[in-house]
Parts: structure tokens; sequence; C-alpha cells
């Protein structure tokens, strides 16, 4: 048995060593010092404390789901596509990996600025001719070298050597730590230390001091050119004091310009994202199920620690003025032989991050290619192709350092830049989403080592999804809206993998289960008004749809339905399949006519047996069944003695009961609903009314009309019409008095005459019925109106009150 170490031989170093790498790059250098001069040690550790508000949950996250299930190539990408299913997954996971591949290029251009004092030396120090000058201005002059010598590592050698250079880098990088924290300055050992004190003060408190200082702006196009117009909160500063003139000097300074805290925050909040760049080693971990979860909470709470040093040692060690101005690197005056170690640990830091980019983004391609969501098959296959042992991905490489190349030579990288942090938040927000959700669902198969909170997973989502906005409305919308059009268009060319994913399947069945105990359990008002929660039974479903129709019509606004197919049989291997076959048919039905009924199957030797189930179901609504539904052919009238015999079986639930007599017609053009009431149908009135508004309110019945006819004898039909004018007035029958036709029934004509007269054009006429009528006539109390279409006999357990 081959040894797996061979192709799986990283530990945890790696994806500590990538994370904290990631975490301590070039914002801390370059802008670090920004924020404390600009609000503060007491400003920058609430910026530490809300950005880690998120990370850390999203760490945990990770951690949990790694613990449970074994995490392969891809990394984020795998964790979100397996659990929210493969078309929103990937939708998320190549939003995903854009941010990856050009989060290299905004690297290799940090990369860039650690050369910029050197380069302006040359200039100022050497004549040179002007293309060349020209040349050394561009950051594209390192930027495409640095990109290509990177990419030569990881292709060449693969994730094994760009591991052992990261170890390098975060070698190089802990002496410019050490360098800078046994540093001092005159600053720290003449001035107190003031945990308040920022730039602020000097320009309002201190302003002959001010005017010894340079102007204190964002300068660094990299990070902050466009921030400053695109927040809000930028715009939220002091008017600056007068110019003060400098007599001695002749000359004046420029005013001091503090920026918002939430300003200073958006430019900071990047440097906390890096927690999860180790995830993407995966596929090349011995343990992932270690690995990551160790690695990536080390690296967070690691990095949360350190930035809080940091905020310390330069918060006493220069000015606000000093720290806030970003035209100089203050940590490089603070540090001890600072002028070279830490421009050395710049380049480090931006380095590392640019080939940890390198090495995550590739994969992440990989992973995609491989669950092939590309529509082009021949496109999945070049992209999924590994090289060597170790399967690196070779071909995704060259299409990652492509894009990155692009974004490189169009230098338009600061506003790129936030919509890569959108989507890094999205990812964030996923993984948390995830861990929350799994917490919901209970699925026992979800067992993880390392537990989160299910709080703090819902705080994470909820904090990630509102710091998108909270940063940029424009941009958070821009992103959502591109990730939502991925989805669309990931569906359209992947329709086989448009399954509900396990994760919303538990969810749903959780909530399904705890609201129905709620509503068993809960006091209830006895009902005012009644709702139909109706069980329909058939064993001719796919001969004939009246009763699947006449269900659907009834619940889907104002009801709820239960359609049950009965397959005569014992219960056996064969009749299981067959109840299966028929329930994906049933299924498929539904979903065409776009029905809100839960269907299933029933497997019975006899009829009176299905009946005995089915009255015993429970509603699917946490509402007691008060309805049942049966059909039977005109024309073929065998299964309507089933239906009598069982009567009083029927009977014993006090359900509410509907025949539906299907003729050949079927609901015809469905503009005519007539519904006849007799004297002895005072009980089933309000019920057959309700029914008819019920049917026609679906949008299949647009336009229709309802006629109600009253029918009595003729020496009696006075009286009658006083009887029901009375329940009218009294609210009893929920219809006016002109919406029905009194009808004058003479001794020598029959009920069923006149019916058949008024109503042979109708599309369903509703007529009622008693138990005694059964008792006495049997299957002839069901076949008195042959001429008629679909016909629908009700009888109402009591009477519906209707207010």
């Amino acid at each position: 048995m081959p040894n797996s170490s061979s192709t799986k031989k990283f530990g945890t170093a790696p994806v500590f060593f990538t994370a904290i790498s990631t975490i301590l790059g070039a914002i801390m250098f370059l802008r670090f010092g920004f924020a404390v001069g600009n609000v503060g040690f007491l400003g920058t550790i609430a910026i530490i404390l809300i950005g880690h508000a998120v990370t850390i949950p999203t760490a945990m996250a990770i951690a949990e789901i790694a613990t449970n299930q074994k995490v392969e190539g891809g990394g984020e990408y795998y964790i979100i596509s397996r659990s929210f299913g493969l078309v929103i997954g990937s939708a998320i996971g190549l939003a995903l990996y854009m941010s990856q591949a050009i989060s290299v290029a905004f690297y290799i251009m940090a990369f860039a600025e650690a050369f910029t004092s050197l380069f302006d030396y040359l200039i100022a120090t050497f004549a040179m001719p002007e293309w060349l000058v020209w040349v050394l201005k561009q950051k594209q002059t390192i930027g495409i070298p640095a990109l290509v010598g990177l990419t030569a590592i990881v292709l060449a050698k693969g994730a094994d050597l760009g591991v052992k250079v990261l170890y390098a880098v975060v070698a190089t990088l802990s002496v410019s730590m050490v360098a800078f924290f046994i540093g001092t300055t005159e600053y720290s050992q003449t001035v107190p230390f003031d945990v308040s004190r920022t730039v602020e003060d000097i320009v309002f408190v201190e302003p002959e001091l001010a005017r010894e200082q340079p102007q204190i702006l964002p300068t660094d196009q990299l990070f902050a050119d466009s921030l400053t117009a695109t927040y809000p909160d930028s715009q939220e500063v002091r008017s600056a004091p007068p110019v003060v003139d400098d007599k001695e000097n002749n000359s004046s300074s420029s005013p001091l310009i503090p920026l918002g805290f939430f300003t200073v925050f958006a430019i900071i909040f990047p440097a906390f994202t890096g927690m999860t760049a180790g995830v993407g080693l995966s596929g090349d971990l011995r343990d992932p199920g270690k690995s990551i979860p160790l690695g990536t909470l080390a690296g967070t709470i690691a990095g949360m620690v350190i930035y809080v040093f940091i905020a310390y040692k330069l918060a006493v060690s220069a000015s606000p003025a000093d720290l806030a101005d970003t035209s100089k690197l203050v940590m490089a005056d603070i540090a001890w032989q600072g002028w070279w170690i830490i421009p050395v640990g710049l380049a480090a830091a931006t380095i590392s991050s640019a080939l940890g980019s390198i090495m995550v983004a590739p994969r992440t391609l990989q992973a995609i290619a491989r669950d092939k969501i590309f529509p082009a098959t021949r496109f999945n296959y070049w992209l999924s192709r590994g090289k060597g042992k170790s399967d690196e991905p070779y071909n995704a490489s060259i299409v990652t350092v492509s894009i990155a190349a692009l974004f490189i030579m169009a230098g338009a990288i600061d506003s790129v830049a936030q919509v890569i942090s959108m989507f890094f938040m999205v990812t964030y927000g996923s993984l948390c989403l995830i861990s929350f959700l799994n917490h919901f669902a209970a699925d026992p198969s979800y067992r993880p080592r390392f537990k989160s909170r299910w709080l703090i997973s819902l705080f994470g989502a909820i904090a990630c999804f509102g710091l998108m906005f909270f940063m940029n409305a424009l941009y958070a919308f821009f992103a959502i809206v591109l990730m939502v059009g991925l989805y669309f268009i990931i569906a359209y060319y992947n329709k086989d993998k448009k399954s509900m994913a396990l994760i919303f399947q538990g969810v749903i069945f959780q909530f399904s289960r705890r609201l129905q105990v709620f509503l068993q359990k809960a006091d209830k008002e006895k009902a005012k008004s009644w709702r139909p929660s109706a069980i329909a039974f058939s064993s001719n479903t796919f001969e004939r749809l009246g009763a699947f129709d006449l269900l659907r019509w009834i619940s889907q606004t104002y009801g709820f339905g239960t359609y049950i197919h009965q397959i005569s049989g014992y219960l056996s291997r064969d009749t299981s399949q067959q109840a299966r076959d028929c329930k994906e048919r049933l299924i498929k039905m539904a979903e065409l006519t776009d029905s809100k009924i839960y269907v299933d199957t029933l497997i019975s030797p006899s009829y009176t047996s299905s009946i005995a189930q089915v009255i015993q179901l429970p509603g699917i609504a946490g509402t007691e069944n008060n309805l049942l539904l049966f059909e039977f052919s005109k024309k073929e009238p065998e299964s309507l003695k089933e239906i009598v015999d069982n009567f009083k079986l029927i009977q014993s639930v006090d359900f509410d009961v509907l025949v539906l007599a299907a003729s050949e017609r079927g609901f015809g053009l469905k503009k005519q609903v007539h519904i006849w009431l007799t004297s002895i149908d005072y009980q089933n009135a309000n019920l057959m009314i309700l029914l008819a508004y019920i049917i026609i309110g679906h949008r299949e019945w647009k336009g229709a009309e309802i006629k109600i006819f009253a029918i009595y004898p003729e020496d009696s039909i006075e009286e009658e019409r006083k009887k029901l004018y009375d329940l009218i007035e009294k609210g009893q029958l929920p219809i006016s008095y002109n919406n029905i036709e009194f009808i004058t029934r003479k001794v020598d004509v029959k009920t069923e005459h006149i019916i058949c007269e008024k109503s042979r054009d109708a599309d369903l006429s509703i007529v009622g019925f008693r138990p005694e009528l059964i008792k006495h006539e049997g299957v002839n109390a069901f076949q008195h109106y042959a001429e008629l279409g679909n016909i629908l006999y009700v009888n109402a357990a009591e009477h519906k009150a209707i207010k």
C-alpha cells in the first residue's frame, strides 16, 4: 500500500505561517501607524476588536467544519460547495477565486512599493534618460518580474518549494518584528504615554506643533486614494484651522486633516482578513482535520495579539503627526537598524502574501473545474489536470497568473481592492452561516471534534454581511448582484446539479418539526372561521386528474392539502418500488402545476384499511385534518361502491366529506360554478358556498362566476325564502340577496330534472347530501345527474359559522 505522505506531506506549520504572514502583511507596515495617528491607541484597539469580531467566528467555523469532514483541494470552496450545494457553492467559489487571483496582483503592487524609496534615490543621485526615469516610476517595473519569479517557483517546484520559501519569508518577517519592538526613540523617552492622543489634538489643541508637521493625508494610491472619495465618513473631518504663517522661514505649512474612525477602519480592516489563507492547502495536508483548525485559530489569535502590541509600540514611540504621515515608513524610524530591516520586512510580507495567493487560488479553480461547473467539457478537463505526484494545478496556475498580470498592467488595483474585500466578506459570512445551519439542522453525521457555538457563528454571519454595507454599500450591492448573476448562469448550464443541499433540507425539517410540536403544545384559541385542511384519496390518479386538480385549487391559498395515491396490494419490495415511482410522478405533477399540496402513496390490500389509515394521518401544517375528498368516474362507477360501503368508517372522525363525480367533460371552461340549496341543506350551505369561493379564487378560474339556486316546493317557497333571508341578514350565509335565484318546484317535477336543466352548461355543480340518503339509496344517491359535467357532493360534519 503506498504511503499517503508522499502526496499529502504538509503539517500544521504551513497553515499557521500562511495565515500569520498574510495577516501581518503590507497594511501593517504601510498603514497601521496611520491608524494609530488618526484614532489614537484606544481607537486602534477598537478597530482590532471589531475586525476580529468577524475573523474569530470565521476561524472557529472553519475549525469546526474541518474537524467534521475531510476538506479536499479547494479549501474554502470545497467547504461551501459541499454544504450549500454545487450551484450556490460554485457561484460563491468563482467570486472567491477571482478575489484570490486579483489579490496576487494586489500584493505584487504592494511589494513594488518597497522599492519606491530606492528608485527615488537613484533618480535623484544619477543622471538618467527620461525613458529610464519613466520606467523606474512604473509599478510594473518591479511587479511583472516579481510575478514571473513567483510563478516560476510555484510551477517548477510546486507548493513544496513554495512552503520552503514561505518559511524564509516568515523568518525575515520575524526579524523585522523583533527589530521593531527593541527599537527606541527620543519621543518614547521624553513624552508620557496618552492612550487617547491623536493627530486631532495637535491640529486643534497644539497649533504651534501642527505648524511644524507635514500635511496628513492618505496619499498612498495603492491603499487609500479611492477610500477618501468613496467612504462618506471621510468627509466627517473638522474644518482645518487657518494657515499659520512662519515668518522666520517665510513659508506656511499645510493644515493637518485627521480622518474619521470609520474611514480608518475601512483602510485597516483588510489587515485582519488573512486567517483562511492556509485553508487552500487542505489538499496537500496530511491531516486537514487537525492542521486547519489548529493553524487557522492560532494564526488569527496570534495576529490579534501582535497587532495590539504593535499599536502600543507605535503609540509610545512616535507622535500622532509622525504616525499619520503616510509619506514615510514610520516603523523604520522606530526599529533598530530600521533603515534596511523594515523595508526588507515589507518586501517579505507582501511577497509572502502574494506567494500564498498564488498557491491557493489555482487550487480553488482546479476544484471548481473538477466539479464540472464550466459549460465546456474540454475546458473543465484542461483546468482540472494536475502535474506530478502531488497533483500541482499547473494549468489553473497559468490562468491565475495571467489574470494577475492583466490587473498589474492595468494598474487599477485601488478600486478593485474594495470589491475583493466584499467577496472575502461573503466567503467568511458563508462559512459562519454553514456552521450555524449545521448546528440548527442537527444532522447526526455532523460530529466535529472542535465545536463552535451557534450564537458565535450566527453573530459572525450577521457581522460579515452587515459589515459589507457598512464599509461600502455600493460595492456590496455590486458584489451581491455579480454573485446572483453567476448563480443563474451556473444553474442554467448545470441543471443536473440543482438539487437542494442536505444542510438546507435538515434546517427545513428541523424548523417544520419544531413548528408542529409548538403548534401541538400551544394553547389554541377555538377557531372562529373554517379553513380547509384536506386529504384527497384515490387509486386512479393517473387516469383521472379531477381530485388532484380540485385539491390543489382548494389548497393554493386558503387551505392545506395532502394527496394520497393508493396502491393495492401487500407491502413488498415490488410494491415499495412501485410506490417510489408513483411518488416521483406525483411530485413532478405538483411541480408542473405549481401546486401547494403534499403528495404521498399508500400501500394497502383493501380499501377499508386504506381509509382507516388515511383518516388518522396528521395534518401537514400542524392543524388537524377536517376534510376528506373522494372521487369516482360517472362512466365507470366501480369505485363508488367502495366509498359508500365505507361511509360509516369515514363518518367516525367527523370530517367534512366531498365526493367528486368526474365526467368525461371534466371541469370544462372553468367559467361557471352552480350551487344548489334545498330545505335539507342548512348544515351544508355555508361549506358549499365557501368551497365555491375558494375554487374560483385560483388563477385557473379567473373570470369565473358563481350562481346560487335555492329550490323549494311550491307550497313552502315563501316560508323558505324568509328563512334564507333571515340567515343572510344575520350573516350566517356569506351571500347577498341579489346573488340567489329562487326556483319553485311543482309537486309533479323532480328536483333532479330542474338541476339538470339549469346546470347542463355549468363547469362545476355543487350539491349537498345527507348521510341518511346514502343509507336508503346507497350508490344511487350519487347517480342522479348523468347529464351534468363534474359534480361535487358536499356533506358538512357541522354547520360552518361565518362572520
